[in-house]
């Protein structure tokens, strides 16, 4: 089983990254940081539709999401793995950035 990233995500990754490190302004603090999200993330790989499905308007939107601490990964499950689509700040307008 794989994870991989879209490249809005791979974006999204460098956003929290930078965000982080200017809030906490440690680079020991950020890659922990970091590192925990994607561990939380690629958790999913063995068992994709063990996150939480996302619904909108009572249908569900075929993606799955993770929470980790202010950010919020949106992935869809693969045959191989999962997808990851973005990685947002949990108290943004995530539905209208995502769909």
């Amino acid at each position: 089983m794989k994870c991989a990233y879209s490249p809005l995500a791979l974006e999204d990754l460098k956003r929290v990254q930078k965000e982080v490190f200017e809030a906490s302004k440690s680079v020991s603090v950020t890659e922990r940081y970091i590192s925990g999200l994607m561990e939380a993330v690629e958790s999913k790989t063995e068992f994709p539709l063990s996150g939480t499905p996302l619904y909108w308007k009572d249908s569900f939107t075929g993606y799955y999401y993770v929470v980790y601490k202010s950010y919020i990964a949106f992935y869809r499950a693969a045959e191989d793995g999962i997808r990851v689509e973005r990685v947002l700040y949990g108290k943004s307008d995530y539905l209208r950035d995502l769909l």
